[in-house]
């Protein structure tokens, strides 16, 4: 059935936090050294009220991880919380390390698949899940007051943990079972530059796997350029001239992940959370459904619906996705940008063991990647991104809320609209879904044109 969506930020009375914690330009509030101290030092005070315990912290690779990690520090220090310094780490190796190291919380300097200007502040829980609310809310309000700093004889100190990639590595091959083997297959991993560069190919070679990597030789400044998950192009051009089994791209900070088979097909969430629940049903190993977003294809929705698996949308994002996961039960989930969750094996969205939960399924099923996406049939979905200084509620604009209908009306039960606000930029997202490639684009585009004349800069 076709739906029109709009949907506003969860996080719009924060004045930080937004839907991945807090991101931006370096050297634009509130990315500055001057105010990442001061959230080093609130987050250690407000920590400090719920017990002693050390904070990790990990980053990416662009050059200004160096700056706001010494900052990080610092405020900790000033809190009197005690530090262990990963270095560059993916995402979901903070969440896992802060796990198994039973650290009071985990914090992640990145802006994952944003450019090098970019960068952000993300925070796991002592479980290596997001932090709560109330925890996000008690951190704003302690950004309110003055910067203290404890007794010369309480300030924390700071080690580096010089074996976390190793950790890492081992936890990742210990997602899969210990038949699994790569052997005969080649390989194109794509780490694009990001904080997977000294640890994804490592995983795949010691399974087993002929490994080419490429986006292994970081700089600082060339972190998603031109490849990665992003720009999926330069994997594919290198599968075919390998001749290579398939290809794995990441993204900066290593917790998404999109695939392109041998014949330089490119596969996207949608697709390899179809190939991950298909398998599982298989193999006799799925319980409950999916869980995807309102950016899901519609096609995914049909081809699990005759597989018989259920399938449920929520809002974009892996807050958003995990929550409704642990209410139901359930373990698979994921969006079409290759944020997949599977919480059978982690708490968080990780491209490696996604890719590793995916090359399973082709030794189980004995299949090649091209043919293991059999049974999903994608509907054309055009993406239109509007820049708008106005970021009220789109449901008490009018005019767009016509357009809105008009276009619902036309697709009918074949197609979907979308309407969302960013929750990292000031950006409308319009998406509209259906059979129709040359109407979906031409609908897509007009109305972005009402959004436009609305709401644009």
């Amino acid at each position: 059935m076709t739906k029109a969506h709009t949907n506003s930020s969860a996080n719009s009375s924060r004045k930080y936090f937004g839907t991945d914690g807090i991101r931006g330009r370096v050297g634009a509030s509130p990315i500055t050294a001057e105010f990442i101290l001061k959230l080093g030092w609130a987050v250690g005070k407000v920590l400090a009220r719920k017990g002693y315990g050390k904070v990790l912290i990990g980053k990416d690779t662009r050059i200004s991880g160096y700056m706001f990690e010494s900052v990080l520090e610092a405020g900790l220090s000033a809190a009197g919380v005690d530090i262990h310094l990963l270095g560059p780490m993916p995402t979901p190796a903070i969440a896992y390390l802060t796990r198994t190291l039973r650290a009071q919380a985990g914090i992640v300097i990145s802006a994952s698949h944003n450019p090098y200007y970019d960068n952000g502040i993300k925070f796991f829980s002592a479980q290596g899940s997001k932090l709560p609310d109330d925890i996000e809310i008690a951190i704003e309000e302690q950004l309110e007051m003055p910067m203290t700093t404890v007794d010369s004889a309480e300030l924390g100190k700071a080690v580096r943990i010089v074996d976390a990639p190793g950790r890492y590595i081992e936890f990742c091959k210990s997602t899969v079972s210990s038949d699994v083997s790569f052997n005969g297959l080649k390989i194109v991993v794509d780490c694009a530059n990001g904080a997977a560069y000294h640890i994804a190919p490592n995983v795949f070679r010691e399974l087993g796997a002929e490994v080419v990597d490429i986006g292994v030789e970081p700089n600082g400044l060339n972190i998603n350029l031109e490849c990665g998950a992003m720009y999926p192009e330069l994997l594919r051009q290198h599968v075919l001239k390998e001749k290579a089994d398939l290809g794995i791209a990441l993204d900066g900070d290593g917790d998404r992940v999109i695939m392109v088979d041998s014949e330089g097909n490119i596969l996207d969430g949608d697709e390899l959370v179809y190939i991950i629940a298909k398998h599982r049903q298989q193999a006799g190993l799925f319980h409950g459904g999916v869980v995807g977003t309102v950016m899901s294809n519609l096609g995914l929705e049909q081809a699990l619906d005759k597989l018989n698996i259920d399938f449920v949308r929520v809002p974009v994002g892996d807050r958003h996705i995990i929550s409704e996961l642990m209410q139901r039960k359930w373990i698979l989930g994921g969006e079409p940008s290759g944020h997949i969750i599977c919480l059978n094996s982690t708490t968080t969205g990780d491209g490696i063991i996604t890719a590793l939960q995916v090359l399973s399924a082709m030794q189980y099923m004995q299949q090649p990647l091209s043919q293991l996406k059999n049974g999903l049939h994608k509907y054309p979905q055009i993406l239109v991104n509007v820049k708008v200084k106005d970021m009220c509620n789109l449901a008490d604009r009018p005019r767009i809320q016509d357009a809105l209908k008009n276009a619902e009306i036309e697709l009918g039960e074949a197609g979907r609209v979308l309407l969302r606000r960013s929750g990292t930029e000031a950006l409308v997202r319009v998406m509209v879904e259906g059979e129709d490639a040359v109407r979906v684009t031409q609908l897509a585009n007009e109305l972005a044109d009402v959004v436009k004349a609305d709401l644009a800069v």
